[in-house]
């Protein structure tokens, strides 16, 4: 019998179905643990912090895509959360011009890496110190405000479904229709499988890669505004540990370190899957050093069932 099952469902979709399992899974042990959690508020409470985790996620998905990875995710999100807090609160023309200039500055990045040809880990390691440095001046000590609309649409409560639901099947919808199912995300995603014929097909790799940084720096800066509008204020620490939440996210949900290969829903379902195991943990009154475990261990078990089905299918 499971010899037949075997041979009905492919690696490839077991592979594909591990990222929602695993969610799944993680559900069904918290809603034994704790049934009210089942509720409308229960939902909302431990998801709370999923959205701005998913959008970092995101970010870090697009640099993958073309075989690069940024250490300073995390760092650039904190710098984002503290314009929001400050100028884009008290001054909303300087506090737009700013993050658009970061997204800009993300872009040129790219840039930078692939004309040098530079390692992307010792880049993006360095802009994490800038960053820091930056969200520092910004904003010194702990505070700022949420400007009154972000904290009005993270804080929505419509019928029936929590908003992160609603929020996080929104965003790995948009992305993967722009990612995966249109002409020019195939060619995004190219540059990463095999930039050489991109090239000789006439595709410019340099614009690529400066277009899909610069979406890293959107979704990032989007990220930090979430993360202001759920806490309502800011730090320069506020986000640092999304470097490696984001990366984790990623590889959770099936996405690989070369040759271009993700997946947007499963990268949010990833990101989903590490929020809530820290807000599950944040929700029993636990020490915040378990969250870290607790998302390390769900990361390396996932990673260890998807290296015994592609064990499976080299057999084959």
């Amino acid at each position: 019998m499971a010899s037949q099952i075997g041979n009905l469902i492919s690696p490839r979709l077991l592979r594909a179905l591990l990222p929602p399992l695993s969610l799944a899974a993680l559900l069904v042990t918290i809603f034994w643990l704790q049934p009210r959690t089942q509720s409308y508020f229960g939902l909302n409470l431990l998801l709370n912090l999923a959205i701005p985790i998913a959008l970092a996620t995101i970010a870090q998905m697009f640099i993958l895509c073309v075989n690069e990875l940024d250490l300073s995710i995390g760092a650039f999100v904190s710098l984002c959360a503290c314009i929001t807090a400050t100028w884009l609160n008290d001054t909303p023309l300087l506090g737009v011009l700013a993050l658009a200039g970061l997204v800009g500055v993300y872009a040129l990045l790219g840039a930078l890496i692939h004309l040098r040809n530079l390692p992307s880990i010792v880049v993006t390691l360095g802009m994490s110190f800038v960053w820091l440095g930056l969200a520092v001046l910004v904003l010194p000590t702990p505070g700022g405000a949420a400007p009154g609309w972000i904290r009005s649409l993270m804080t929505l409560k419509p019928p029936l479904v929590p908003f992160p639901i609603i929020a996080a099947v929104a965003i790995a919808g948009v992305v993967h229709v722009g990612l995966m199912r249109s002409a020019f995300g195939t060619v995004l995603r190219g540059a990463g499988g095999n930039p050489a014929s991109l090239a000789r097909a006439g595709w410019s790799i340099l614009r690529i890669k400066m277009t899909m940084f610069a979406l890293a720096g959107f979704f990032g800066a989007l990220s930090g505004m979430a993360l202001v509008g759920l806490t309502t204020s800011a730090d320069a620490n506020i986000a640092l540990r999304y470097t490696l939440l984001s990366i984790a996210g990623v590889i959770l949900g099936g996405g690989e370190f070369v040759g271009g290969r993700v997946s947007p829903i499963g990268a949010v379902i990833g990101a989903v899957t590490l929020a809530l195991a820290g807000s599950f943990l944040s929700f029993l009154r636990l020490n915040p050093d378990w969250q870290i475990g607790a998302q390390g261990a769900i990361l390396i078990l996932v990673l260890a069932l998807r290296v015994l089905i592609s064990r499976g299918e080299a057999r084959r």
